[in-house]
């Protein structure tokens, strides 16, 4: 008689537990940020002056850049890179609030909350992980098609900066005209959107572009990992800030903003499935 053939569910190892808390992390991470972004947007059309939903949006879409990290890298790694851009891009905001460069001049509001060191808002470093990190989650989307190409990192690199600029781009009118975080200051460049200097946007792009030359042997994976399916949290992320963005306007009625996020929004989706369904 012979032994029963062993089944591919007992040749597979059993998962490691920190693999098992990763997942749970992640999960956990997606469920709170979308029950804050969904409180958020109902709250930009309510009468109430409560700012805990964005808080609550923030911290859970920090932790969400992490887990989604953490899934194709180290803990360690995640976190590390995380860190490195919340420090570098709260040094340059603060190099901003005290001299105006390299993003232009602007004055910071009281409704921004406590600021750091008497300088800068504490909520603004935090910012920059999650523009950045979802952004280049999701040129990762796009570019899914071309991954194995020779020229796909620089191209990353280049698109993701582009996807942050456009974060940066629908933030701007519900940061500065609907909650009045900070107030644009003149300059010599008489065109603005929104009340934001067109540098702003520029210096957007290159910052972005040179954070990431310099994360990204972080955020690459030394392991050979088994192929898996594209990841849409990211997505998720980039979209829901858009979306929170988009409603304070509409709330605001600041229609061409609300009419920018939108095309920008479904543009963006559109290219990000294509890419993933390939």
């Amino acid at each position: 008689m012979r032994p029963p053939m062993p089944s591919r569910d007992r040749d597979r190892p059993a998962p490691v537990l920190s693999e098992k808390m990763k997942a749970g992390f992640y999960w956990a991470t997606v469920v709170l940020s979308a029950t804050a972004l969904v409180i958020a947007v109902i709250k930009c059309f309510a009468a109430t002056n409560l700012d805990w939903p964005e808080t609550a949006l923030l911290a859970a879409a920090v932790a969400g850049t992490v887990a989604t990290l953490a899934r194709q890298l180290p803990l360690l790694h995640a976190v590390f890179a995380t860190v490195l851009i919340t420090v570098v891009g709260g040094g340059l905001a603060a190099l901003n609030a005290k001299t105006g460069l390299p993003f232009g001049p602007y004055i910071i509001g009281q409704k921004a909350g406590a600021k750091l060191f008497d300088v800068l808002p504490w909520a603004m470093p935090l910012l920059w992980p999650v523009a950045i990190l979802s952004s280049r989650g999701v040129a990762r989307l796009i570019l899914r098609p071309w991954r194995k190409t020779k020229k796909y990192g620089f191209r990353l690199i280049g698109l993701a900066a582009v996807l942050a600029t456009l974060f940066e781009f629908t933030f701007e009118p519900f940061a500065s005209r609907v909650k009045h975080y900070w107030y644009w200051e003149p300059t010599n460049l008489p065109v603005t959107w929104q009340g934001a200097p067109l540098v702003d946007f520029f210096s957007w792009m290159v910052v972005t572009a040179l954070i990431l030359s310099f994360t990204t042997p972080v955020l690459i994976s030394k392991k050979p990992r088994q192929p898996g399916g594209p990841d849409f949290f990211p997505l998720g992320i980039w979209l829901g800030g858009i979306a929170l963005f988009g409603a304070g306007c509409a709330a605001a009625r600041i229609w061409p903003a609300v009419a920018a996020d939108a095309v920008i929004a479904v543009a963006t989706t559109v290219f990000a499935v294509r890419g993933a369904r390939w």
